[in-house]
């Protein structure tokens, strides 16, 4: 009897213990995988939630009601109504696809009921009311955060991913009941800049149009309101949080962005566990870190598919992602030439920019034993040329956390990296003194300059003809590495607790 009270104890105290730190949440993004995505900030906004309902918090992630959403199976209800400064929306609830987390749609037809991207029309360019878009979606998050909606659920923190959110710590700040405010970087480079003139009609207070709030070079910048106002400000790695305080990868904010140095930080983010090679449906056989037998299958395949011979023992490099100069695609193609000499095969899969698409075409035409290309991008081939690739190559000229590279990892595929965002922060370069103590992972360079990348290509591929001494360990010792949302998730809810406990302590004092 004693034991099952002892029992009983330890399983109240271990609920408690688990309960510390669950807070309410309310996570506001203009896009999560798999309802709808263009990039990266749908991956995270599509992942991170439900990792962190996994961890018991009580979580609600909130979108625009985009057509291509209600178009989706799942069932989805009203549950509220709001007026707003700048019109009436709804309130529509459903939960994302493969979890049982609360997705709030924020439904204004003239806005959102329209085909395709969220942030471009048709003919390639941006919306032309974008401002007056998310300024709506952005009014809807501060109702919903200060429970104006009526839903008996008030959020302890907002958490803001990008400038479509950014008006919300700006929104906030002006409320005496508020919750505490995070803003995540995910690109800089995008900061949602629209003319003056559209100023007046998104129904914001006029003490926002100052150079220390939302004016910026006499544009407004939806950005600034997350990083001027949100209590912690964050973005996707460590070493980007750095960067983008210097003026190279600052986008002329990196003044505002030293001034508020000590409540800025970085988390990398995670990886999806569908790209996991000992269970992926995508591959014509499946491997793991204990029998690798299985990629060398998966090349042979790739090759096949791919319309490439097999010769012998040349590695396979892949290059996957947009043919775009932040991607140093450009820097790529000016190397060409010489890894052929080497000799490698390469794969490519991407799209982008025509000049590159085009120059990439005409290379396969030119070298249909050596080069294969394929424009656009399929999610299950990317998976098999992560499988049958030998070497990955990421020359990004700047990346804020990068998820190929992570792949490549995970997949035994050794990434060659430039030094720069999360890039840095998640491959470690292969030297004597690294291979030595066995935490080597890949191999990175510092400059992005066509003689630095070749050099460090020829270090891959000399490593790669060293098989079972150095090349297998170096597999492994990428395969061992811990990208899930899981830790991404905890490093999230040590800041939620930050950010809470900073602004309780700024209030008391």
């Amino acid at each position: 009897m004693n034991s099952v009270r002892s029992a009983g104890a330890k399983r109240i105290l271990m609920t408690k213990k688990s309960n510390q730190h669950s807070h309410k949440i309310l996570f506001a993004s203009s896009e999560a995988y798999p309802l709808i995505k263009t990039g990266g900030l749908g991956d995270v906004s599509g992942c991170l939630p439900p990792a962190l309902k996994a961890l018991q918090q009580d979580i609600r992630l909130v979108l625009p009601a985009y057509r291509e959403i209600l178009l989706r199976d799942g069932k989805i209800r009203t549950i509220a109504r709001l007026t707003l400064p700048s019109g009436r929306v709804k309130i529509l609830e459903r939960s994302l696809p493969g979890s049982r987390l609360k997705v709030w749609l924020v439904e204004c037809p003239p806005y959102f009921d329209r085909p395709g991207n969220p942030y471009q029309g048709p003919n390639g360019l941006p919306w032309p009311d974008n401002a007056e878009r998310f300024a709506l979606f952005c009014h809807a998050i501060c109702a919903l955060a200060l429970d104006q909606a009526g839903l008996n659920w008030q959020p302890d923190l907002v958490h803001c991913n990008d400038w479509q959110t950014g008006l919300v710590p700006a929104l906030l700040s002006r409320q005496s009941e508020r919750p505490a405010t995070l803003f995540t970087i995910h690109n800089l480079a995008y900061q949602g800049l629209f003319p003056e003139s559209v100023f007046p009609t998104l129904n914001l207070p006029w003490a926002f149009w100052s150079p220390h709030a939302l004016e910026f070079y006499g544009q407004l910048s939806f950005i600034k309101g997350g990083l001027v106002f949100a209590d912690r400000i964050n973005t996707v790695s460590p070493t980007y949080a750095k960067e983008i305080q210097t003026p190279e990868f600052g986008c002329g904010l990196d003044g505002l962005l030293r001034y508020r140095r000590n409540r800025l930080s970085g988390i990398l983010n995670g990886i999806d566990k569908g790209w996991n090679p000992a269970r992926d449906p995508a591959l014509v056989e499946n491997y793991s870190i204990r029998n690798l037998e299985g990629k060398r299958k998966n090349k042979l395949a790739l090759l096949r598919e791919s319309g490439l011979p097999s010769k012998g023992n040349r590695p396979l490099l892949a290059f996957i992602g947009r043919l775009v100069e932040q991607k140093g695609i450009d820097l790529l193609l000016e190397i060409l030439p010489r890894l052929r000499e080497l000799p490698a095969q390469i794969i490519f899969l991407g799209s982008g920019e025509k000049r590159y698409e085009e120059a990439l075409q005409r290379l396969a035409r030119d070298h249909c034993d050596d080069i294969a290309v394929h424009i656009g991008f399929d999610e299950q081939l990317a998976h098999r040329i992560e499988a049958g690739a030998d070497i990955f190559l990421m020359p990004s000229r700047f990346e804020p956390c990068g998820l190929n590279q992570m792949y490549s990892l995970r997949y035994g595929t050794p990434p060659v990296v430039h030094r720069v965002g999360g890039l840095a922060d998640t491959v470690v370069d292969t030297t004597p003194a690294t291979l030595q103590n066995g935490t080597a992972t890949g191999i990175v360079f510092d400059r992005p300059d066509d003689a630095t990348f070749m050099e460090a290509v020829k270090r891959a591929v000399l490593l790669y003809q060293q098989q079972e001494g150095y090349w297998r360990p170096l597999q492994q010792q990428g395969m061992r590495q811990d990208f899930s949302w899981r830790r991404s998730a905890r490093s999230y809810l040590e800041l939620y607790q930050q950010t809470l406990s900073e602004k309780a302590e700024s209030e008391r004092g």
